[in-house]
């Protein structure tokens, strides 16, 4: 068993990772020897604006996409405790979204909120504005965001659910007592004792931001103004497009590095031990 999973290791984890050492340090277009070059990577990849252009992208999906996603998966947990009959259909209907193919999905996005399509349809009829959803660089990112959270709303609402009912209801009888109205409660009971759920959700979407690439590659192509080029989409470019798989493999670095420097710092900040006696 032990060997099993040695093997496991070394063939799907250790090598990939080691394979990427070398090529971030070497000059390779998939023919022939890697030549190493030292340093020249890192340069090269540190002058790239539309890299850059990318990572400061992942911040402004972020702006988006945390506020949007947790309150929706928080509405969605709390709507689903109410419930009594029929919780299982709703959480596995919510899931449904989750492994849903993200070729088929964006297809489908796409062109729902295109100009002319029923989105923008149902706006004119009865509101007379059309909405530049993949057009305008300002509302591009928004889009993306609002589809990712469709796909991920299920996912976080389930790990926020369990966290409320591992609250004690004693807590929620005390502050009764104490007449603690409801916004209250959920400010000073609920979320703090959520803390290890609200943690887990914020980590997990922070790594959807860094590694997001069918979306926008499919429904905006990077753009416009490579507004919504994402880090995945300029490695993915780089490497096949203009044959620099040794530069994608530096990129691949870096944005692994800041995704986990960020999520490092967060819960630093953030997370907290709470024990229930």
């Amino acid at each position: 068993m032990a060997s099993t999973w040695v093997g496991y290791s070394l063939l799907f984890w250790f090598y990939p990772l080691a394979w990427l050492a070398v090529l971030s340090v070497t000059q390779w277009q998939f023919i022939g020897t890697p030549k190493f070059i030292g340093l020249q990577n890192v340069f090269g990849v540190m002058q790239d604006k539309l890299f850059w252009q990318s990572m400061w992208n992942v911040c402004r999906f972020l702006m988006w996409y945390l506020p949007i996603v947790f309150i929706s998966s928080m509405l969605f947990a709390a709507g689903l405790k109410k419930i009594k009959y029929g919780k299982s259909f709703i959480a596995l209907s919510f899931l449904l979204a989750n492994i849903s193919s993200g070729v088929a999905y964006s297809i489908v996005f796409s062109k729902l909120f295109s100009e002319y399509g029923p989105v923008n349809q149902f706006l004119r009829e009865w509101l007379g504005v059309s909405v530049p959803w993949f057009t305008n660089p300002d509302c591009a990112m928004l889009s993306i965001a609002l589809i990712v959270t469709w796909k991920f709303v299920g996912y976080y609402g389930l790990i926020l659910y369990s966290g409320m009912l591992a609250i004690p209801k004693d807590i929620y009888s005390a502050a009764l007592l104490d007449k603690t109205g409801k916004f209250k409660q959920s400010w000073a009971i609920t979320l703090p004792m959520m803390n290890a759920q609200i943690v887990m959700v914020v980590v997990l979407a922070m790594t959807v931001a860094f590694a997001i690439f069918t979306e926008p590659y499919l429904i905006t192509g990077g753009g416009p103004l490579n507004s919504t080029t994402s880090p995945m989409v300029v490695m993915y470019e780089v490497a096949f497009q203009k044959m620099k798989p040794t530069w994608a493999a530096t990129m691949s670095i870096i944005v692994a590095a800041c995704s986990f420097l960020a999520i490092w710092i967060f819960r630093k900040l953030y997370e907290k031990n709470i024990e229930i006696v």
